[in-house]
């Protein structure tokens, strides 16, 4: 399931991350690899804001769509 049907403070690991090859390059440089752990802190019309790799990002509901849970 994308990463936007977390739920809040859930654990969760990244089994895909779709998308172009820049847009997986992006993320990927933000610390969503396949097999890392992943944390929704909050959600904000649709978009996120989540622990990856002990940081704190906020991405777009569309981004979060392209990263597999």
């Amino acid at each position: 399931m994308p990463l936007t049907m977390a739920k809040e403070g859930e654990v969760n690991s990244i089994k895909k991350v779709g998308g172009k090859e820049e847009v997986r390059r992006f993320l990927e440089s933000l610390g969503f690899v396949v097999g890392g752990n992943v944390i929704v802190v909050a959600e904000n019309s649709g978009n996120l804001i989540v622990n990856v790799k002990e940081s704190r990002v906020a991405i777009s509901c569309e981004m979060a769509r392209k990263i597999m849970i």
